[in-house]
């Protein structure tokens, strides 16, 4: 279900409304996404619907 989620977004938040030149233009905007965005920024269900950097940040404290 998670890789779907992430499929669907991608396509309706990024790819469906940009023409490529290249195939090499396609691939560097969607890893540009995938880093910049999604695994950043994106609130997701499975982490509590926090952002991975929020999730990440909260083990930190809890850790020390």
């Amino acid at each position: 279900a998670v890789t779907e989620r992430f499929f669907r977004s991608l396509k309706s938040e990024r790819v469906n409304y940009k023409q490529y030149k290249t195939k090499a233009e396609g691939m560097a905007d969607i890893a540009d996404y995938i880093e910049s965005f999604y695994n950043q920024k994106r609130r997701h269900s499975t982490l509590g619907y926090i952002s991975p950097v929020e999730y990440e940040a909260r083990q930190q404290n809890v850790s020390n």
